[in-house]
C-alpha cells in the first residue's frame, strides 16, 4: 500500500499531532508500506527527506512560516498554495492507494482538493482545532465564517478518525457524520538514566487554554522549599507567567521550548506533572509524562480523562483549591507517587503502535475495499519513484 499523507506541521515543527503523523508514517513504513509525506517548510530545513530505507519520504514546500510552535492563518495559506503543485504531481507520477490528511482544517482542503483531482480516497485524522467548538480563544471567528466549508469537508472525507471521543462527538454536535475513533499510538522513549527529583513540572506550549496559570494559582502557599518547580514551552503567555509567579512569590524555571533527549530528560527527572488544560484532545505530552512513570494531576474535562485512564490524579477545570489538594497530595505521599508511576507505564503500554497500526490498516482496509482489511506485515509492491 502506498499513502499519501498530509499535514501543515511535521516534526521538527508544530504541536501534538505532528509527531503524532510522524510516528504513523514510519510505522507504516516499518510494516512495508510506501508513505509520501508533504508538509510545511520552515528555515533551513531540507526540502526532501528519506528514511526507512526509502519508504517513507518527506517533502517540506515552502511557506512563510516564522515560528516553530505555532502557524497563524496567512502562514497556513501559504502552504496550502505551496503543497497543491506539489502534490498534485505526486498524484500523477506515483500510484497511491489514498491520502491521510491530518487536520480538516487547513490540510483538509488540500486532501479534497486533491481528491477531486486523483479520484483517491481521503481519509482525515481530526486533532482538536480543526473542530468547532473545541478551541473557542483562537478560532470561534474562524470557524463561525467558514462553517458551510468545514461541513464540505467533512462529508467529502471516506473516513474520518478522531483519537477520543469527546473530540468525535464535539464533532458529531456540529454535523452528525461517521466517525471512528482510534486513540494516538505512543513508543515510549528509552529510559533516561536520571535520578527522580522533587519537581513539580509543567510543559506544552504556553497558551491560556493550557492552564499554567492555575498552577501557578495552585502553587501559591504551598511550602516548596524543598521543590523546584519547571514551567518549559513558548508561546503568548510566557511573560504574563513570568510576571504572575514574581507576583506570587514563587521561584519558577522558565527554560522555554525544550525537545528531543533534554525534554526526555526533565520528564524522567521530575516527580509530578500537572496539566491543568481547559480544552484538550488527546495530549502528547500527557502520554510522554506517563511514559516516564510521572505521577500525573489533569483536569477532568474534554479528552484528558480518556487519556489518563486510572493513571493519575483528576480534578475540575478552574478549581484551584482542587488543583492544590492534588499537588499537597503528591507532594506528601511518596508511595503514591510511586503507584501511579506504575499505573501510567501501564497505561502506556495499552496504547503501544502495534495496536493503534492495526486499527488504521483495517480502516483503511473498509475505505479501499468494504470488508478488507490490510496487515500491518503486508508489504506494498516496491515504490515505483
Amino acid at each position: 500500500m502506498r499513502v499519501l499523507m498530509l499535514n501543515y506541521e511535521y516534526p521538527p515543527i508544530g504541536g501534538g499531532a505532528a509527531p503524532v503523523t510522524r510516528a504513523l508514517a514510519e510505522q507504516l513504513a516499518r510494516g512495508g508500506h510506501a508513505v509520501d509525506v508533504v508538509t510545511m517548510g520552515y528555515g533551513r530545513l531540507p526540502f526532501r527527506e528519506e528514511v526507512c530505507d526509502g519508504r517513507l519520504r518527506v517533502f517540506r514546500v515552502p511557506a512563510l512560516r516564522r515560528s516553530p510552535v505555532r502557524a497563524v492563518t496567512v502562514e497556513m495559506a501559504s502552504y496550502l498554495a505551496s503543497a497543491l503543485p506539489w502534490a498534485g504531481y505526486l498524484t500523477t507520477h506515483q500510484r497511491y492507494d489514498l491520502i491521510h490528511a491530518h487536520f480538516l482544517m487547513p490540510t483538509g482542503v488540500l486532501g479534497a482538493a486533491l481528491k477531486r483531482l486523483s479520484g483517491l480516497p481521503l481519509v482525515v485524522t481530526v486533532h482538536g482545532s480543526d473542530v468547532p467548538g473545541y478551541n473557542p480563544d483562537r478560532f470561534k471567528r474562524g470557524h463561525r465564517l467558514l462553517f458551510p466549508a468545514w461541513k464540505r469537508l467533512v462529508r467529502s472525507a471516506d473516513a474520518i478518525i478522531s483519537p477520543s471521543a469527546y473530540l468525535r462527538d464535539l464533532l458529531q454536535r456540529s454535523l452528525p457524520a461517521p466517525v471512528t475513533v482510534v486513540p494516538y499510538g505512543f513508543s515510549p522513549a528509552a529510559p533516561a538514566g536520571v535520578a527522580r527529583r522533587r519537581r513539580i513540572l509543567f510543559a506544552s506550549r504556553l497558551f491560556p487554554r493550557k492552564g499554567a496559570q492555575f498552577l501557578l494559582e495552585a502553587l501559591a502557599g504551598l511550602e516548596l522549599a524543598e521543590w523546584e518547580v519547571v514551567i518549559a514551552g513558548d508561546g503568548p503567555m510566557l511573560d504574563p507567567l513570568k510576571a504572575q509567579a514574581q507576583r506570587l512569590g514563587l521561584t519558577v524555571q522558565f527554560p522555554g521550548f525544550v525537545k528531543g533527549q533534554a525534554l526526555q530528560e526533565l520528564y524522567a527527572s521530575s516527580a509530578i506533572f500537572v496539566f491543568p488544560s481547559l480544552h484538550d484532545n488527546f495530549p502528547v505530552v500527557l502520554l510522554e509524562a506517563l511514559s516516564h512513570g510521572c505521577a500525573v494531576i489533569a483536569n477532568d474535562c474534554t479528552g484528558m480523562p480518556e487519556v489518563v485512564g486510572e493513571a493519575g490524579l483528576l480534578v475540575r477545570p478552574h478549581d484551584v483549591d482542587g488543583l492544590r489538594a492534588a499537588i499537597a497530595r503528591l507532594m506528601a505521599d511518596a508511595a503514591l507517587r510511586d503507584e501511579l508511576g506504575a499505573r501510567a507505564r501501564r497505561r502506556i503500554a495499552e496504547l503501544s503502535w502495534a495496536r493503534i497500526l492495526d486499527q488504521h490498516l483495517e480502516l483503511y482496509g473498509r475505505v479501499l475495499s468494504p470488508g478488507a482489511a490490510i496487515s500491518a506485515g503486508t508489504p506494498s509492491a516496491a515504490p515505483r519513484r
